[in-house]
Order: structure tokens, then C-alpha cells, then sequence
């Protein structure tokens, strides 16, 4: 009987663990915050073409983080990527590129992932078309930084950096 139990809950623990999400982070700044599932690369390729072995894929729309979508918060009136933003939260999505990202602002909130943005993507607030940025460095987990001139995103050596204005 201590057996059974014993190897119940093990298996319970077991299923909790690999069910587990990343844990939300926060990244401030004076006028915008972002609160993200903060991925980590674990060796893995994070990005790729269709067909490739990475995570996510070039030229399609991607969550911009794990678990439930990425929310920016917006605390006053502003610019994102010259495009005017009205204060308040919206859904962070992204179309990663070789090249160029497309960053996209949606109104509907806690989202699961890309699939169900398909279904809301009439609900877009903006979009924004900006470099792909490279870094020299890797990044190990995706990593947002917020300041009054710019949102920037690093995941691995690529990302992205939106110019804001307040």
C-alpha cells in the first residue's frame, strides 16, 4: 500500500513538472512594461525557415514568448514604430524574418499562442514593420528591454528594437 502511494504520487509530480509553465517576467520602463513567458534556448535553434529544426519559424506569426501571449502595456498615449498607440494593454505578437520582423499590437488579451490570434487577428490595434537585428552575443532566454526610445527583443543572436516616443 505505501508502494502504490508512493509511486502516485511520483507520477503526479512527474505530470505537474512537464506540465509546468515558464513563469511570467516583467521588463519596466518609465512609460511601457511587458510582462512575458521567458523561453529558453536549452541548445536548441530557435528560429529557421519551414522545414527547419527551429522552435519557431520565419514568416509566421509567433506568440513572442511562451505560454499565454505576451502582454506590452502602454501607460500613456505614444508612438510604436511611428504609428500612434493609445494607453492601455495589448496582446505582442511577431512575424520573425531573415531580414525584417513585423511586430503586431492586438486587442485581445491572454491569448494561447499563435492559433488563437488567427482567430483574432480583425482585433489588430497596429502593426510595425522593423529590421531583424542581430547580436554578437547569444541570449540563452528571450529577453525584452523597455526604455523611452525603444522596445528591443533578443532571443539567441536575433531579435528586434521597436522606436517608441512619449
Amino acid at each position: 500500500m505505501k508502494v502504490t502511494l508512493l509511486l502516485l504520487a511520483f507520477v503526479f509530480f512527474a505530470f505537474v513538472g512537464a506540465f509546468a509553465q515558464t513563469p511570467r517576467v516583467t521588463a519596466e520602463g518609465k512609460n511601457i512594461s511587458i510582462a512575458y513567458g521567458q523561453p529558453s534556448k536549452k541548445g536548441r535553434v530557435v528560429l529557421g525557415k519551414e522545414g527547419s529544426a527551429g522552435l519557431d519559424k520565419y514568416d509566421k506569426v509567433w506568440r513572442t514568448g511562451a505560454n499565454a501571449s505576451t502582454e506590452i502595456t502602454f501607460k500613456k498615449d505614444g508612438q510604436f514604430g511611428g504609428k500612434a498607440v493609445k494607453a492601455g494593454t495589448y496582446s505582442l505578437f511577431s512575424i520573425p524574418g531573415e531580414t525584417q520582423w513585423t511586430v503586431i499590437l492586438n486587442s485581445v488579451l491572454k491569448q494561447n499562442g499563435a492559433f488563437e490570434y488567427e482567430q483574432n487577428k480583425s482585433k489588430d490595434v497596429l502593426s510595425v514593420t522593423v529590421p531583424a537585428k542581430k547580436y554578437a552575443a547569444s541570449a540563452e532566454k528571450l529577453t525584452f528591454k523597455v526604455s523611452d526610445k525603444s522596445v528591443d527583443l533578443q532571443w539567441d543572436k536575433e531579435g528586434f528594437s521597436v522606436p517608441v516616443k512619449f
